[in-house]
């Protein structure tokens, strides 16, 4: 048997008209408008970021948070780059095309704004602390007014950002306690003047207990509660408030104590929960499950007080479940309990972690539940292991903005960077904002009740919009009464052509108004030439309204004959009888080729620039290059005839007649 190939297209070369090798083409004129995400993705585009170089670096970082273009970093010279990029929405189209973008555009914009727009996040480290703190034993994972975030923060920036130059900033996120810590003694001792009770270590399901004891972790369901014997889950199935309580508290609990899932718990919705004060406290050493300790946990059989431990395992996150993936283990998984929204922000998925917390209870026949205290993630740049876990105390997140001056690391305090507590108290969970314009003048308002007319703040925040979240740094100036952004931003539109494969910036702008009825951008353009005549000429004269048919436009408002513009019709009817009809004192003892005449030169010179300036009030020309404007229009005499008209641009708004194939004859 023979075998022979076959063209895919030799079925489709029987049909009429198809050529196999034509190419798609996909020719458009389309009106854009940048979005946020367009100002990222163009920052990100690979040749937009060889063009900027060193030298703009940081400016077209800022371009792609501040989500404007500047003097420096142009949309002329960094949206052509960007057309072709597949994060753009039509990146697809083919020779022939143009595009004319609306885009953001700032002034003279703050240096601090432009660094600011261009900063890294840097999020204090374990080992940070230990260096602080200057032991691998005796530290917390926080600074406090002794060991200071202004003293050591700048000594571990030299280390992280060591090729640092003058003007780059660092947002730099870490944790702060007014209290200073004790360190020593066994994880658990009481304060002067409290003392906790052994009331854990017995007890039973189904009794009341009364415990004195300290709040020792927290989750979105409860709190561990820890006494001189032994920790337990106070459980609340309900109207848990995670804010209420801080580790450290000493608190006075009385209530019924039950089992879940071989854990023991304290029923807090019916339990006496009183706080009596608040101290240091100090864990003490986490017992290491590896995973055949956590296989083996799965098999217990006695309901059990929460234990003091930690595992390492690499972390899924679907939803509000975070799984952990231990090493060794054949069935057990490692997972949060009920975590509050601050301990989920600990962890990115796919990362292998070292937790630390309280296990409270099996689920499922393989989940081993745990309640976190702390998160390392597992590197080996950072694994430095305590000797003993570090004092826990009542702490803060800050963020703060730090400036290299070219020598030093020093705090920036010109700029008001929006702390977590900030976001709460806006009711923004996430730690962002979606709408800056509603929020920021109140947190103005809030921040500086004496602020005088004129005074200037520069604010800065997390941006969160399509589906990503952006450091943005925005001016405000109080103006007596309110807080007003006065960033100089401003909307301004450029068009751009696709040419042999390459999309350039051309400020030339072609226009094509076919004729006929229903066309809508012949309509469109043709109404406006009436509107300007109504205005210019036929109100003047005495015209009452569009539609009063008194002067040299119809009755029906959408054509006139003062030079022959028809949105019904889609065209320029020149017909001389048709214009003495309309409005016989305007061509009185004319001859039909002076009528002709006269509405052509009105047409060209007066009509069609008016109704350009108010359809193209943004056209504007450029400096080094001619802007020209190029209609293409149809003709109505007794017959169908195409013309085209130019026109340049010599200020905002302003068309200036160059010529009309109306005049080769």
């Amino acid at each position: 048997m023979a075998l022979s190939s076959c063209d895919p297209n030799d079925w489709n070369d029987k049909l009429d008209g198809f050529d196999g090798d034509k190419g798609i083409t996909n020719k458009q004129m389309i009106a854009y408008t940048f979005t946020d995400a367009d100002y990222t993705n163009l920052a990100a585009n690979s040749a937009n970021i060889k063009q900027a170089g060193d030298t703009l670096s940081k400016e077209l970082k800022a371009v792609g948070t501040q989500h404007y273009f500047t003097n420096k970093i142009t949309a002329r010279d960094y949206i052509p780059n960007f057309l072709s990029d597949s994060d753009f929405a039509y990146f697809t189209l083919s020779d022939g095309s143009s595009i004319n973008i609306t885009y953001r555009v700032a002034g003279n914009v703050p240096e601090e704004v432009t660094n600011f727009g261009a900063a890294s996040e840097y999020t204090v480290t374990e080992t940070d602390y230990q260096d602080a703190w200057g032991s691998e034993k005796d530290y917390i994972e926080a600074f406090s007014p002794i060991v200071s975030a202004q003293k050591h923060i700048p000594s571990i920036l030299s280390v992280e950002y060591s090729d640092a130059k003058k003007g780059d900033m660092v947002i730099v996120n870490y944790k702060q306690t007014e209290t200073e810590p004790s360190f020593g003694g066994s994880g658990n001792d009481p304060a002067p003047g409290y003392e906790m009770t052994s009331a854990l270590g017995s007890v039973a399901v189904g009794s009341n207990v009364t415990v004195k004891g300290l709040v020792t972790a927290i989750c979105g369901r409860g709190f561990i509660l820890t006494d001189n014997s032994g920790s337990i889950l106070v459980y609340y199935s309900s109207g848990f408030d995670a804010t209420a309580y801080k580790v450290g508290d000493q608190v006075d609990v009385t209530g019924e104590v039950s089992a879940y899932n071989k854990g023991f718990q304290i029923t807090g919705t019916t339990a006496t929960v009183t706080v009596t004060g608040n101290q240091a406290y100090s864990y003490p050493s986490a017992k290491v499950l590896d995973g055949k300790a956590c296989d083996a946990l799965l098999g217990i059989t006695d309901n059990q007080l929460a234990v003091f431990a930690q595992f390492t395992g690499k972390v899924t996150i679907s939803g509000n479940y975070y799984n952990f993936t231990i090493d060794g283990a054949e069935t057990a998984i490692g997972s949060l309990y009920q975590a509050t929204d601050e301990q989920k922000a600990l962890f990115e998925s796919d990362k292998t972690y070292t937790v630390t917390g309280y296990f409270t209870s099996i689920s499922g026949g393989k989940y081993v539940n745990f309640v976190p205290t702390a998160a390392v993630e597992a590197k080996a740049t950072k694994s430095r292991r305590a000797l003993r876990a570090a004092t826990a105390v009542t702490s803060n997140s800050v963020s703060a903005v730090y400036a290299f001056d070219g020598n030093n690391w020093k705090a920036n305090t010109s700029i008001n960077l929006l702390q977590a507590a900030d976001y709460t108290a806006m009711g923004m969970k996430y730690f962002n904002l979606e709408k800056p314009d509603e929020y920021l003048p109140t947190y103005l308002k809030v921040n500086f009740p004496y602020a005088k007319a004129g005074d200037t703040k520069l604010v800065a925040y997390k941006y969160y919009a399509s589906s990503k979240t952006s450091l943005v740094c925005d001016q405000y100036t109080f103006n007596g009464s309110l807080w007003q952004k006065t960033n100089g931003v401003t909307e301004e539109s450029a068009q751009f052509v696709r040419t042999n494969g390459k999309w350039m910036y051309d400020p030339n702008v072609e226009i094509t108004l076919p004729g006929g009825k229903g066309v809508e951008i012949s309509t469109k353009y043709y109404q406006a030439c009436v509107d300007w005549v109504y205005e210019h000429i036929d109100k003047p004269l005495g015209s009452t309204g569009l539609k009063d048919g008194n002067f040299y436009i119809s009755k029906y408002g959408n054509n006139e004959y003062y030079c022959g513009t028809s949105a019904y019709q889609g065209n320029v009817d020149l017909r001389p009888a048709k214009a003495k009809e309309q409005y016989p004192a305007g061509y009185e003892g004319m001859t039909d080729e002076q009528i002709e005449t006269l509405m052509m030169d009105r047409f060209c010179k007066e009509v069609l620039p008016g109704a350009l300036a108010t359809l193209h009030a943004d056209a504007a020309p450029v400096a080094g290059l001619e802007v020209v404007y190029t209609i293409n229009f149809a003709v109505y005499n007794n017959a169908t005839t195409n013309h085209t008209v130019r026109y340049k641009v010599t200020a905002p708004g302003t068309f200036e007649f160059i010529d009309c194939t109306w005049y080769e004859k």
